[in-house]
Parts: structure tokens; C-alpha cells; sequence
């Protein structure tokens, strides 16, 4: 299987390309920063199109994990517009590329998160759920709209609204663990809000699964068992031999963060059951372990 990679260095494509090649396919990678030791890269600028097109003749998929990280800075007005755009640019030059392909890729499966949903509380949400109305929200509706440009084409489209993904050496987890290594980590305001987590193992194998099934639209791309923030906070503190007692509170994380704390205040239960439904079978679906696995 050919497979195609945009934002292949990245902390999920990196991870991704190295399973793929591990199975034998042959990985292309596009990245606008080429990495030493990566798999054949093509270089693009992740907003228009270009000679690195090539790079999609004959694919069997194109994965689309481009965009900024929403946890690096504040969400000022200049912040907001480059998380737009690195989406929605990107994808867009994507679909561009698909659609002037002489033989096009079977699917293109693209990356959104279960931000989607807005703070939805205690809702339990799958695929079906409609859409929240905050920043995230609506950023994640269009991203998911741009996409789906690609269904027209004749190319079997997925969406994969990641929760938060758990590994060592990058993401919420290499953010984490330095704090509650000393002992100072704990909830997050009330600690009651949901946290669809999935740990990157079992993100990478339903990226394979979903290109390799029939399947398309949306997937929660989240382990079947979300849990509360306190809850996480006690099972990352007992994976590290820690106490997890010190909440971080509401008001603080406003002040520091500004409209960026709404992601860390709110919330999303999502339940990952049409990816459940395709036959996907977790291998990390508790927390607990997951972490302790994670960490070793």
C-alpha cells in the first residue's frame, strides 16, 4: 500500500509513517519542515498546490494530519487566524491535489478533533451529535467541511475527531508529566470535566483500520472509556508513584490563558462507536493501564 502523509513529522504522522513502514507500505511524507531519518519526504508549503502533487498519483491513501498545535500559545487574534488557516489551507491544496490526480487516491482520511462537539457536560456523544458553537467548534466544522470537498470526487472521505492522544514525547502528556513528576499535579478547576483521551498506539492502528475498511464520515478517534478530569489526574499521579491533590484553579487558568482555558475547563464524553462498529479492536481502552504502559 502506497500512503501519503501530510504533516508526517509531526508528533501523530511521525508515529504513523513509522508503523506503515514497519507493515511494508511505502510512505511519502509532505512536510514544510523535513526531518533527518524520515521516510521519503516531499517538500510543500501546506497551502497550495504545486510539483509535490506527484507525491498522490497512484496512492492507495492520503492522511491529512496538518495544522498548528491549538496547546502551543495563547489565543490571541494573530494565534487564531494561523490554527485556521494551517487547516484549512492545507486541506484545501489537499483536495486540489485529488482532484487533478490521473489516478486518484481511494480514500483521504482527515484529521479533526472531538472539539467539534463544543463543552457538551456529562452528554455522552458519538458521530451523530451535533456540533458545539465555540471557537474549537467551529473551527473544527470547517476543517470537516473543507474535507468532505473531496466526497464529490469520487474518493472515499473519513474525518477522525481526535480526543487527547497519550504517548511520551509530545502531546498533553509531555506537557503533564513534568508537573506531577514533582508532585505539584492535580485537577483542573473542578476536575469534573470530560477528557476523551486515546493513547497514540491505538490512534495509529484506527488511522490503518479506517483506511483499509469501508468506512467513512466521521470517527471519534477516542478509547471507550473517557474519563473525568480528577479521575485522570489520580491515574497519571498513581502511574508516577505521585500524590495529584493540587487543583489548578478555574480563575488562574483564565487569567494565564485567556479563551484558550475554555479547552482545559470544558469538556467532551465521546464514544468512539462507529469506529467500534467497523470491527477496531483497542489495545490500550483503560486509562489506568494505558498510563502505566505509556510511562513504563
Amino acid at each position: 500500500m502506497k500512503i501519503v502523509i501530510a504533516g508526517g513529522t509531526g508528533f501523530i504522522g511521525r508515529a504513523l509513517a513509522s508503523a506503515s513502514a514497519a507493515a511494508g507500505d511505502e510512505v511519502v511524507v509532505l512536510s514544510r519542515r523535513p526531518s533527518l531519518g524520515a521516510p521519503k519526504t516531499v517538500v510543500w508549503d501546506g497551502a497550495s498546490t504545486g510539483s509535490w502533487q506527484q507525491a498522490l498519483e497512484g496512492a492507495d491513501a492520503v492522511v491529512n494530519l496538518s495544522g498548528e498545535s491549538v496547546a502551543e500559545a495563547r489565543w490571541n487574534e494573530p494565534r487564531k487566524k494561523l490554527l485556521i488557516s494551517s487547516r484549512l489551507n492545507a486541506t484545501r491544496a489537499l483536495v486540489a491535489a485529488l482532484s487533478a490526480a490521473k489516478q486518484r487516491p481511494k480514500v483521504f482520511l482527515s484529521s479533526s478533533a472531538v472539539g467539534y462537539y463544543g463543552d457538551r457536560g456529562d452528554e455522552l456523544l458519538d458521530e451523530s451529535s451535533k456540533p458545539g458553537s465555540d471557537f474549537l467548534s467551529k473551527l473544527c466544522q470547517d476543517w470537516e467541511k473543507e474535507a468532505r470537498v473531496a466526497e464529490p470526487l469520487g474518493v472515499r472521505t473519513v474525518v477522525l475527531r481526535t480526543g487527547i492522544v497519550l504517548a511520551q514525547g509530545g502531546g498533553a502528556l509531555s506537557k503533564m508529566l513534568p508537573i506531577f513528576k514533582t508532585g505539584f499535579g492535580g485537577p483542573l478547576g473542578n476536575g469534573g470535566q470530560w477528557m476523551s483521551w486515546i493513547a497514540l498506539e491505538d490512534l495509529v492502528g484506527l488511522i490503518r483500520h479506517a483506511v483499509v475498511r469501508e468506512v467513512s464520515g466521521p470517527l471519534n478517534g477516542t478509547a471507550p472509556n473517557p474519563a473525568v478530569n480528577k479521575d485522570f489526574s489520580r491515574a497519571l499521579g498513581r502511574a508516577l508513584g505521585r500524590p495529584a491533590l493540587l487543583p489548578a484553579p478555574a480563575f488562574a487558568l483564565r487569567l494565564a490563558l485567556g479563551e484558550m482555558a475554555g479547552m482545559l475547563l470544558g469538556g467532551q464524553r465521546a464514544l468512539p462507536k462507529r469506529l467500534l462498529e467497523t470491527g477496531y479492536s483497542f489495545k490500550r481502552p483503560d486509562l489506568e493501564s494505558a498510563l502505566r504502559s505509556i510511562i513504563g
